[in-house]
């Protein structure tokens, strides 16, 4: 029996209120027993973030599986899909008008998370984390039958990024229930997931497309994206408690903070220019005379590259902050955003490839650290999804952009002036 007078901080948290003693009956015991469970649950957690241990580590393997489904597969490996609808499947499409299924997609990965976020802080997690990994696996079976142009749209780019915009934005804010001290190596680790994905999603594409055509390419996709999913959903899992952080869906009062209204406009200009080059990279070295059986192979090289861009960029904002490891390298890929259409050797674009694999990383890498920093833990969910709803304005704009440059012009040199300049401002 628990007196009034006594605190109970966690009941208070979770929003149970405990049973006055003059009123207690026998049938009231269960719920009793039940609402204690919770509460020790919880318990068993509270303090500081541990920074390792079983528990902790399986998290950053479910939060790194959920990166390779998402920013992996959408982002890293588009660049696969927008050439192979240019050749083939929606050859009588633009070059823009196909990419503004790639640029749903990267927008709808950042666009939920104002939602999503204000949702993990409520301690709404498992549940939509489950049934969004469902929708992104049927949709990439479904985006196999697309014939027309207005279905990819809807499948691939709308859907399949809606559903991976869900999973990704829980899986980077729970990171910060488990890790505090290590944490941007941590989210260096996790985001070794994206390069994995853009690695083996395009490598496996370029193998499987002359072999079993484009609908058992996509499915194989799916058989992969429902295994990893699958571990993801059974090891991932939140540390603290829900939080009911005064303020709704929005935290205006974040943007008194100059540091961090300032961060949200810089991820628009970022992400206006930072994947015009993996999108259009395959299809710049077709035109310079690279074989089709080779082009896609550059995506591989570049993500396989950002791998250890990732992590060594995750280990250095352990020492020096997050900040002071992404401005340099996101100049670095500004600038081989410009170098890239002078590339007209196979040796050239290999090596251009693999530095801005290397640089773009650590950004992406890093993209969360800042505002996770920039406030309390119990609102890191909604203070991240504002951030990531607000750069996915640069998401949707970016590479159609790019597109209607190139179609303009006849060429790269004009987009990649464009979409280098982005990350320089």
């Amino acid at each position: 029996m628990v007196e009034e007078k006594t605190p109970i901080p966690l009941d208070v948290e979770l929003r149970v209120t405990p049973p006055k003693p003059d009123t207690t009956r026998d049938d009231q015991k269960l719920p009793e027993k039940i609402s204690q469970d919770v509460t020790d649950k919880y318990a068993r957690y509270a303090g500081e973030a541990p920074d390792g241990g079983f528990k902790a580590w399986s998290v950053v393997l479910a939060s790194m599986l959920t990166t390779f489904c998402t920013f992996g597969y959408v982002n890293s490996s588009w660049g696969v899909f927008q050439a192979y609808y240019e050749q083939v499947l929606l050859s009588d499409k633009s070059p823009s008008t196909i990419a503004w299924i790639g640029s749903v997609q990267y927008t709808f990965i950042y666009l939920p998370g104002l939602a999503t976020g204000r949702l993990f802080d409520l301690g709404h997690f498992k549940i939509p984390y489950f049934f969004s990994s469902c929708g992104l696996v049927a949709c990439t079976f479904l985006t196999a039958e697309c014939k027309q142009y207005w279905q990819f749209l809807l499948v691939q780019g709308v859907f399949t990024g809606l559903f991976g915009g869900i999973i990704y934005a829980q899986s980077v804010s729970v990171i910060s229930h488990w890790f505090a001290k290590k944490k941007g190596t941590v989210l260096g680790i996790v985001s070794i997931g994206t390069s994995l994905g853009g690695t083996l999603f395009p490598i496996a594409g370029q193998k499987l497309l002359p072999h079993v055509g484009f609908k058992w390419t996509v499915r194989v996709f799916g058989f992969m994206m429902l295994f990893a999913l699958g571990i993801a959903n059974l090891t991932i899992d939140r540390r603290l408690p829900p939080v009911n952080v005064k303020g709704g869906l929005l935290n205006l009062s974040a943007f008194r903070n100059p540091a961090y209204t300032i961060y949200c406009i810089s991820g628009i200009t970022c992400l206006l220019g930072l994947y015009t080059m993996l999108t259009y990279l395959p299809v710049s070295a077709t035109a310079v005379g690279m074989s089709n059986n080779f082009s896609f192979y550059f995506l591989a090289i570049a993500n396989a590259a950002s791998a250890l861009g990732r992590l060594s960029a995750g280990f250095l904002a352990d020492q020096i902050g997050p900040l002071n490891v992404m401005i340099p390298f996101t100049g670095v890929a500004g600038i081989l955003t410009f170098a890239w259409p002078y590339a007209s050797t196979q040796g050239a674009l290999i090596g251009i490839s693999v530095i801005y694999g290397f640089a773009s990383g650590t950004y992406i890498s890093l993209l969360v650290a800042p505002p996770m920093a920039m406030g309390d833990v119990g609102d890191v969910g909604r203070r991240v999804g504002m951030f990531l709803t607000i750069a996915a304005l640069g998401a949707l704009l970016g590479t159609p952009i790019s597109g209607m440059i190139n179609a303009r012009t006849g060429g790269f040199k004009d987009p990649g002036f464009y979409a280098g300049e982005r990350p320089l401002l």
